[in-house]
C-alpha cells in the first residue's frame, strides 16, 4: 500500500468514527499519523518533481518583504501598481501575472518589498497550476496579504487552506513546547500550563510515533495534536496576514458591510481601480509589520535623526550590523546603546542585545 492509500485509509476511519470525548484520543493519533504520512509524501514529490524555479527566485530587499495571495482575476496585479508605482501587466482575464512581480512601498520611512504573485487555484498545494512554486514565495514573507474579490469572499478558506497545507501558519504562534532529547529514561512531561486539548498519554503515543522514546517536555500552554506535531516537523512558517476585500466601488456600502460579517477574519474593503482606502491598507501593512526605528550616532559624532533606521521590533544589534552591510558583524566590537532598552544611557551591549524604538547605537568596530 502506497502513501496516498495510506492516507485514504486512515481518512476513510476518521470519517467513520464518532467525534466525542472517548474517541478524542484515537482521532488525534490517526491525524498525526496523516501528517507524518503528508511529510513523508511531500519529501518524494519534492525529490522526483526537479521542478525549475526560475522567475520565483526574488532576493529580498528593502526592510520587510509583503506578498499577496489570490485566487485569478482579484485584482492583484492593480493594487500593486496602486500601492508601489510598479507597472504589473493587468488584463481583464485570468493567469496575467505568470511570475512574481516585486515592487516597493515606501511610507512612513520604511521600504517595503511587495510581491505579486500568480494567481492559485484550490489543490495549488498539492502541485496543481503553478501552485507550489507560488505558495513557496510565501514562506520568506513577513506579512502575507489576501486578496478577495468583493462577490467571492468565500475564497479566503481556500487561500488559508492552500497555505496551512504547505505549512504557512497565519496568524498563529509557534506553540510553547520544549523538547529536549535523551538516551535512557523514557519521557517527563512537566506542564507549567495544564494541558486540555491534548492528553499526556497521547502526546506520549504522538512522540513515539516521531521516533522519540526518552525525552524531557516542558509544556507552557495548552496546546493541541496538530500544533505538536507542527513542533516536532519544525518546518512551519508562522506569520501575519491581512485580508483585503477588493473592487467594493462595484456594490453599495450595505453590500461591503454584509460580506465583511460572512468573512472570518477583520478586512480592508478597498477598490483598486478607484483607489478606494490605499492609505487606510498602508497603513495596515505598516502597522503589522510592527516597525521600530533606531537612530544611528557615529563614534564621537551626532545622532542623525532625520533618517532613522527601520527595523522589526525584537531586532538585536546583530540585526542592525546585517542590514548596514554584510561585514559589519565580523567587524563588531561591541555596542553603545541610550533608550528604553538599557538601563543607563551610553550601556555597552553585545550582538544579542534587543532594541526596543527611538534607541541610539553606536557601533564600535574591531582596530
Amino acid at each position: 500500500m502506497g502513501i496516498p492509500e495510506k492516507i485514504k485509509a486512515i481518512q476513510d476511519e476518521i470519517h467513520k468514527t464518532q467525534i466525542n470525548k472517548a474517541t478524542e484520543h484515537h482521532i488525534g493519533l490517526l491525524k498525526a499519523k496523516i501528517a507524518k504520512l503528508r511529510r513523508e509524501q511531500e519529501k518524494i514529490q519534492t525529490k522526483k518533481s526537479g521542478v525549475s524555479t526560475e522567475g520565483f527566485d526574488i532576493k529580498r530587499t528593502g526592510d520587510a518583504t509583503v506578498v499577496f495571495i489570490g485566487l485569478p482575476s482579484v485584482g492583484k496585479s492593480t493594487l500593486l501598481n496602486r500601492i508601489t508605482g510598479s507597472r504589473s501587466a493587468v488584463a481583464a482575464y485570468q493567469f496575467t501575472t505568470l511570475t512574481v512581480v516585486p515592487g516597493m512601498l515606501e511610507y512612513r520611512g520604511a521600504r517595503i518589498q511587495v510581491l505579486d504573485l500568480p494567481g492559485i487555484i484550490e489543490g495549488a498545494s498539492k502541485g496543481k497550476g503553478l501552485g507550489r512554486r507560488i505558495l513557496a514565495v510565501a514562506r520568506s514573507a513577513d506579512l502575507v496579504i489576501l486578496i478577495l474579490d468583493v462577490f467571492q469572499p468565500y475564497h479566503e478558506e481556500v487561500l488559508r487552506t492552500e497555505l496551512g497545507n504547505i505549512g504557512i501558519r497565519l496568524d498563529q504562534k509557534p506553540p510553547n513546547i520544549v523538547i529536549e532529547k535523551a538516551t535512557t529514561g523514557g519521557i517527563a512531561v512537566t506542564q507549567q500550563k495544564k494541558l486540555v486539548s491534548l492528553s499526556e498519554k497521547l502526546l506520549k503515543e504522538i512522540l513515539h510515533l516521531y521516533g522519540i522514546t526518552s525525552a524531557r517536555v516542558v509544556i507552557r500552554e495548552d496546546i493541541s495534536s496538530e500544533q505538536l506535531v507542527d513542533h516536532l516537523t519544525g518546518d512551519k512558517k508562522y506569520a501575519e496576514s491581512v485580508t483585503v476585500l477588493n473592487k467594493i466601488d462595484l456594490v453599495d456600502p450595505k453590500f461591503v458591510k454584509e460580506v465583511q460579517a460572512k468573512v472570518k477574519s477583520q478586512v480592508v474593503p478597498v477598490s483598486a481601480d478607484s483607489g478606494i482606502n490605499i492609505e487606510l491598507l498602508k497603513e495596515k501593512i505598516y502597522e503589522k509589520l510592527d516597525f521600530i526605528r533606531i537612530y544611528m550616532r557615529p563614534k564621537g559624532g551626532e545622532t542623525d535623526y532625520r533618517e532613522p533606521l527601520i527595523i522589526r521590533r525584537k531586532s538585536t544589534v546583530e540585526d542592525v550590523c546585517s542590514k548596514i552591510h554584510r561585514n559589519m558583524k565580523k567587524e563588531f566590537r561591541y555596542g553603545l546603546v541610550w533608550g528604553k532598552s538599557v538601563k543607563f544611557g551610553g550601556q555597552r551591549v553585545g550582538l544579542s542585545h534587543t532594541l526596543e524604538d527611538e534607541d541610539v547605537l553606536t557601533i564600535i568596530k574591531s582596530r
